[in-house]
């Protein structure tokens, strides 16, 4: 003991004699300063990490007076531009309730603003999913159905009951063709509708990144995206603070999954495989991407918005479509849209979950507020009951062999029959 408390003591004095010749707060403020280079050093190894070199460069050149200026100016004329050939400019905008209603008059006023809209039927691909004239009765059937309903508010279910059973019904008719009468899918499969695609990915990414929260302890989550996946995923990260690892794709253009796999580590909490995606139409290996959720117990969200109304039909057909819903073992959730192929009125979508263990952090329950109890399934509280009915109405009335399955063989037919006269015309 004498000995060592002697070492420290000689130590000590060799210590304070070489840093005699410094300054005390010389002493004092280069640590600091060491420390304020390493955190600036760590911030901008992480921002390289997140961002990537390129697009740092590229935002430390905005910055620059002339080329930022350049910018402003450029942005400006697409506003600009915008506002002078839309329908709608802060000239003859309405910004004040009228002094007096306008009765009938207020028909009139839709009739001339509807004359403004693009002569869509039929020529608007990936905004308008139902034909023109031809499908009258269809829009006239819906909408009868959404004005019979059109007060009601599933938020209050005990008030409300019958939206509240079309919702259940329309969640599992769209589950039934997703897989969820195959034994492989465990028999649990449930949902919510939402407001469009956007919602139910929103609600898909938030539930995973709770779920596995609550699994794994994960506090800093990631989600591994193809680039060809929706821009609702980065809208979600942006919402839900989740780190984004976008993955190029492979040369056949699909989410590439050894890129997956590299990118897999302890804060991961989700992977995402479109069936199809957005910009090339086409199906990611979800089989695969199933596979590696499961080995890594991670959770495996697949867009269905585009196909969900399609490919359980193409498959019918006899079609070589690749196993893309809850029949795949990994996939834990299913977005899939109900106004589009599905020909509901806009604003109608299904989120849907393996179990109910995982739906259950979808939810929000606020029990202590003073107003009573408050329980909302998804982000919206008070929905529009009619856009239910409204989807109820359409998916009842055309039904499996009507018209989703014979539309599909008939467009099937006639989109070879368009292939086949380009090539000859090639």
């Amino acid at each position: 003991m004498e000995a060592a408390a002697e070492l420290a003591l000689r130590l000590r004095a060799a210590a304070n004699d070489r840093l005699a010749r410094y300054e005390p707060l010389a002493l004092v403020a280069a640590p600091l300063l060491a420390l304020l280079v390493a955190r600036t050093l760590h911030a901008a190894a992480s921002a390289v990490a997140d961002r990537g070199l390129v697009a740092i460069a590229i935002a430390a050149v905005k910055l620059l007076p002339g080329v930022s200026g350049y910018i402003a100016a450029e942005k400006k004329k697409v506003v600009d531009k915008m506002q002078s050939g839309g329908t709608s400019t802060k000239n003859n905008r309405r910004a004040e309730l009228p002094t007096i209603g306008l009765g009938e008059q207020v028909i009139k006023d839709l009739e001339t603003l509807k004359a403004k809209d693009v002569e869509w039927q039929g020529k608007c691909s990936g905004t308008v999913y139902i034909a023109g004239s031809e499908s009258e009765g269809h829009f006239e059937l819906i909408n009868k159905a959404y004005s019979m309903f059109s007060h009601t508010n599933p938020l209050h279910q005990d008030v409300f009951k019958s939206v509240a059973h079309m919702e259940a019904e329309v969640v599992a008719m769209t589950a039934a063709l997703l897989g969820s009468k195959e034994k492989s899918s465990g028999g649990q499969i449930c949902g919510n509708m939402t407001s469009g695609g956007t919602e139910s990915i929103l609600l898909a990414v938030k539930t995973s990144r709770d779920y596995m929260r609550s699994k794994k302890g994960i506090t800093k989550p990631e989600m591994i995206i193809a680039e060809s996946a929706h821009s609702a995923y980065d809208k979600a990260a942006e919402y839900f603070n989740i780190k984004v690892r976008r993955v190029p794709v492979n040369k056949e253009f699909l989410a590439d999954v050894k890129g997956f796999k590299r990118c897999i580590n302890g804060n991961t909490i989700m992977m995402v495989g479109s069936a199809p995606g957005f910009p090339h139409g086409l199906i990611d290996p979800i089989e695969e991407l199933g596979e590696l959720a499961s080995r890594y117990d991670i959770c495996l969200h697949v867009d269905l918005c585009l196909g969900g109304f399609v490919l359980p039909f193409a498959r019918k057909l006899g079609y070589p479509i690749p196993p893309f819903d809850f029949s795949v073992k990994g996939v834990t959730s299913i977005s899939s849209d109900v106004h589009k192929y599905g020909l509901a009125p806009k604003g109608t979508s299904v989120v849907l979950y393996r179990n109910h263990e995982i739906r259950k952090h979808q939810f929000v329950a606020v029990t202590e507020w003073t107003g009573g109890l408050y329980v909302s399934p998804t982000i919206a509280g008070s929905r529009p009951g009619g856009l239910i009915a409204g989807a109820w109405a359409a998916m009842m009335l055309l039904g499996q062999y009507k018209s989703y399955h014979g539309s599909f063989k008939e467009n099937t037919k006639r989109v070879n029959l368009f292939a086949y006269n380009a090539c000859i015309l090639d």
